[in-house]
């Protein structure tokens, strides 16, 4: 994982790696009556921004690069925990794997795969539109190298993202709980699994053996369902974030309607993960799932049934509590996020140039100014 790192916060020149083309616009996924100006390599010294100001063109490049990562790892969940037809074809389903998500919730394989076409309308829908306005787009088929799960039900096809080595943070559970602190204060919060929080822990099934004991494919169900609260909360903090950032009113209506979409989601997933049972993986003791309403936890603010977030400090601390998405903080907000995706492991196996790609794409959202000024072709 030092080398993953090692590549993604390099201070090389952060595109020299794209002069050979690796990163490259697939016209297959996205209309063809949309790419008649002509397709254009993503990549270059300076992707095109089209129609579309340099700093939302580079908005919408971060979100699809977001979107289209997200959307990998939701149908590896899929193809073995959700339900597989017309909408979201790919895997079979593993039987145990699913009865351990229903513990959490009988509903899990219809929320999983309703989740799973959501995020694949988000990438096509970013795509497009990039396209419409003549702007590049992203396509990250060629890191697309990583080996999935191998039990019954998988697919077996190359994936962008690792469900077998995470190490997820749990924060959420406790940060969406404070009445008294905000992270875009610098406040910090307690993990609500700490054991999950470190080591490498498997959110799918790995093998056919994992399926046994009971409580080992549990514990990973528990896992899954915690890792999806934490997917889900990054994107609903991520779109207001970059939100503030852009210029053109119809970019913004896009980032706007798309946003709350992952805030429904991690309602959800929130709900599902309070579900989960305690238990110990008898093939990993380390990893222990406590009972969530009991001390340190338990209570009024903590029980597994608050859901709705608590309303907290806002914007200043004179001011009256609110109930809010946290954080929202837009500085280093896309970096944030890159950063936050890779320290959970989810890119573990990647190359050093999927993570200047994704440092790239980052950076220049970050690097993205509102323009005063600009009107919408619409408006005019």
């Amino acid at each position: 994982m030092k080398d993953n790192e090692d590549a993604y916060s390099s201070t090389k020149n952060r595109r020299a790696f794209l002069k050979n083309g690796m990163v490259t616009v697939s016209a297959a996924t996205v209309s063809p009556g949309l790419l008649a100006g002509g397709v254009h390599a993503f990549g270059q010294e300076d992707e095109k921004s089209g129609k579309l100001t340099k700093g939302d063109a580079a908005i919408l490049r971060f979100l699809a690069a977001a979107e289209i990562l997200e959307t990998d790892l939701w149908v590896q969940y899929n193809e073995l925990g959700g339900i597989q037809d017309s909408e979201v074809p790919g895997g079979s389903g593993s039987p145990p794997y699913v009865a351990a998500l229903k513990v959490l919730d009988a509903d899990m394989d219809q929320y999983i795969h309703d989740n799973t076409e959501d995020e694949f309308t988000h990438e096509n829908f970013i795509n497009a539109y990039l396209a419409s306005k003549g702007a590049d787009i992203v396509d990250l088929e060629p890191f697309r190298t990583l080996t999935g799960s191998k039990a019954t039900g998988s697919s077996g096809k190359p994936r962008l993202t690792n469900l077998m080595e995470l190490t997820v943070d749990t924060s959420w559970w406790t940060r969406y709980r404070s009445r008294t602190k905000n992270p875009d204060f610098g406040d910090t919060f307690p993990q609500a699994i700490p054991t999950l929080a470190v080591g490498k822990h498997p959110a799918i099934p790995r093998t056919d053996d994992d399926l046994t004991p009971n409580d080992h494919i549990q514990a990973i169900a528990n896992t899954a369902g915690f890792h999806f609260g934490t997917i889900e909360q990054g994107g609903t903090s991520l779109y207001p974030s970059l939100a503030q950032r852009v210029t053109s009113v119809e970019v913004l209506q896009i980032v706007l309607s798309i946003g709350p979409t992952e805030a429904m989601h991690f309602q959800t997933w929130q709900d599902k993960a309070g579900n989960a049972p305690p238990l110990t993986d008898p093939k990993d003791p380390t990893l222990v799932f406590p009972n969530l309403n009991t001390p340190p936890f338990g209570g009024e603010d903590f029980q597994t049934n608050l859901i709705m977030p608590e309303p907290t400090v806002f914007l200043s601390r004179s001011l009256p509590v609110c109930s809010i998405v946290r954080p929202t903080g837009t500085r280093g907000a896309a970096m944030g996020a890159a950063k936050c995706l890779t320290a959970m492991g989810l890119f573990r196996g990647q190359s050093p140039a999927f993570f200047a790609a994704l440092r790239d794409l980052a950076a220049d959202a970050d690097e993205a100014r509102r323009e005063c000024g600009e009107r919408d072709n619409h408006e005019r």
